[in-house]
């Protein structure tokens, strides 16, 4: 892959910790500027990127003069809450995820001072596809192509590069340059669902359209049980708040674990305990699974907010919470990576961020290209 001597630079809104600028990082990229409104996230991303410009703060009080240098791409990780099945589902119109408009705000700023990015990629839950009947995902989309961007879309999992099923939507426009595009949809990054909302858009959005190509990586080396502190340094429930734990397992799940206890074998699960609808009211269950892979991260304010790592072990079941270096190891993060001092402040981090191999590859594979001398077209 070749990208220019002097890097490409970035913008990075809605910045969180900085992951998404990690795996950037890690591709070739430099960052010129970064935002978030969260004073502990804030922390954690200047702790974790010494000198780069951070405003901490709401997006709708920056102004493009607040921006440095000209960025070749712009990524926005927008508040996810209302779009995502664990929220409201409010759309762009409710408060926080109205904060892309505050992004689009400023990028139109930079087109008029001349300093506009020839890349800009959104990424969100997957839930943005369908959330106002999929209104919002076409409203972001038209956006782009207003803006003279060629737009398109890829339906990522971390699962393919870390062991926690992390499936997340990125929107990306390239304008001024070609990124590699196939002719039509190709599995697994155009899933069925984007598919379906890729033939409800408008005309003019859908001749603008680019399938982006992505390769998808070699089978990942490692599980849930990798990525584990060790037993010995855990701090686990006693017996009491464990079959308290587990009462909240419904059937099914309950057999899972019980078979898993029964085999005698060390088996790792991960759990969450979040709200159902049972019979017309609101019950709390624990749900885990045994597949090696733990459910998506989430944050510790929302809905599905307890997490949970499950150990059956010599005929015995044992519980704790999911630590937060655990979290940022699912993400992808390296050890060395400073995370807030509280255990949910760094849990809420993470259960915000975006997986860093998962950019790194999108970086490699589509954003470097679309920047490069020489754009490519895939087979």
């Amino acid at each position: 892959m070749t990208i220019r001597p002097d890097r490409p630079g970035i913008y990075e809104f809605f910045a969180g910790g900085g992951l998404a600028g990690l795996g950037l990082n890690a591709a070739g990229f430099r960052t010129l500027f970064a935002n978030d409104i969260d004073s502990a996230k804030a922390r954690a991303f200047r702790a974790n990127h010494v000198g780069v410009p951070f405003h901490e703060g709401d997006i709708w009080a920056l102004t493009s003069d607040d921006l440095p240098e000209r960025p070749d791409l712009c990524w926005a990780s927008s508040p996810c809450q209302d779009v995502s099945l664990a929220g409201a589902r409010g759309g762009l119109e409710a408060r926080r995820s109205g904060a892309f408009w505050g992004f689009w705000r400023l990028m139109q700023a930079l087109d008029a001072q001349g300093r506009g990015p020839r890349v800009i990629v959104i990424e969100n839950v997957v839930g943005l596809l369908s959330s106002g009947e999929g209104r919002d995902f076409a409203a972001v989309c038209a956006a782009l192509v207003a803006g003279g961007y060629r737009v398109g879309a890829l339906e990522m999992d971390a699962a393919l590069w870390l062991p926690q099923s992390r499936p997340r939507l990125f929107i990306i426009g390239v304008r001024d340059a070609s990124g590699p595009a196939t002719a039509g949809p190709i599995a697994p990054f155009h899933s069925s669902r984007l598919v379906t909302a890729q033939a409800r858009l408008p005309q003019t959005v859908r001749d603008a359209w680019a399938w982006w190509s992505v390769s998808a990586p070699p089978h990942r080396n490692l599980d849930l049980a990798g990525i584990m502190i060790p037993d010995r340094e855990a701090v686990w429930f006693d017996d009491p708040e464990t079959t308290a734990l587990l009462n909240l397992l419904a059937p099914l799940h309950r057999a899972r674990v019980e078979a898993a206890r029964i085999s005698g074998e060390r088996r790792v699960a991960a759990g969450f305990r979040r709200v159902r609808s049972e019979a017309g009211r609101k019950v709390q269950r624990l749900e885990v699974r045994l597949d090696g892979l733990a459910g998506c991260l989430r944050t510790p304010s929302g809905g599905s907010s307890r997490q949970y790592v499950i150990v059956c072990d010599a005929g015995r079941v044992r519980a704790r919470r999911l630590t937060g270096r655990e979290a940022a190891r699912l993400m992808g993060l390296e050890e060395s990576y400073v995370l807030p001092s509280s255990e949910s402040a760094a849990l809420k981090l993470t259960g915000d961020a975006v997986a860093v191999p998962v950019v790194r590859a999108l970086a490699e594979h589509v954003l470097a290209p679309a920047l490069s001398a020489s754009p490519q077209l895939a087979a």
